[in-house]
């Protein structure tokens, strides 16, 4: 009895590992899944834009997954996407007003996309896919890599252009007077050019591992 029950639990954990680990690379939602791309694009022509929107996503992800975790057998099945809406419309009025307190600045240079976290699919999906068919541990390791994996593409993408829009990084200059920055970096068409590439090079990686797992095999 007692080592089936450590059996379980070392089960357990690596269940949860692995749900926490698949949205950082395996399943990233950006540059896999290709969700959530309207604020990848929109708001990360600098570094500190693209990780505000990325931890307010995680807000309200990780908050969302948990109350839908915990009601998972209360919520009618009828009415569980208008249950799973209202949840999400609620943390994201809360994590709205905190940005507006707390750095106004940036709150109103992301605008109407923080309100727009509502009709990110990733979030909506999470809720519909994972936390309503799971557990809180589940749930919770779900929702926390899919929002780092989420933060860390729109941290990268806003890294890369603002060091090649503006020449700095987090409104640190890096490379002086001299530096003639590409413009269209940080314009709407740089938001695209990068994704491609990005995409472009997680579609290879993933190519390559796939051919060395079968040459191994």
């Amino acid at each position: 009895m007692i080592k089936k029950t450590a059996h379980l639990e070392k089960q357990q954990q690596r269940n949860t590992a692995e749900e926490f680990l698949k949205g950082l690379w395996r399943e990233n939602p950006v540059f896999v899944a290709v969700l959530g791309l309207c604020p990848a694009l929109a708001v990360t022509n600098s570094a500190i834009n693209g990780l505000t929107m990325g931890l307010a996503t995680t807000f309200v992800l990780v908050s969302s997954s948990t109350l839908v975790s915990l009601f998972r057998n209360v919520i009618p099945k009828q009415v569980r996407i208008t249950s799973f809406i209202v949840i999400i419309a609620t943390f994201v009025t809360i994590v709205d007003l905190l940005l507006s307190a707390w750095v106004p600045a940036i709150h109103k240079e992301l605008g109407a996309f923080i309100a727009l976290i509502v009709v990110n699919c990733l979030i909506l999906g999470r809720q519909e896919a994972f936390a309503s068919k799971n557990k809180l541990g589940l749930a919770l390791a779900d929702a926390v890599g899919m929002s780092v994996g989420f933060t860390f593409a729109l941290l990268s993408i806003g890294m890369i252009r603002e060091v090649l829009g503006s020449g700095s990084l987090f409104s640190i200059s890096l490379f002086g007077e001299g530096f003639e920055p590409w413009v269209i970096m940080i314009l709407p068409p740089g938001g695209f050019l990068v994704l491609g590439f990005m995409l472009l090079f997680f579609n290879w990686f993933a190519q390559r591992r796939k051919e060395k797992g079968g040459t191994k095999n």
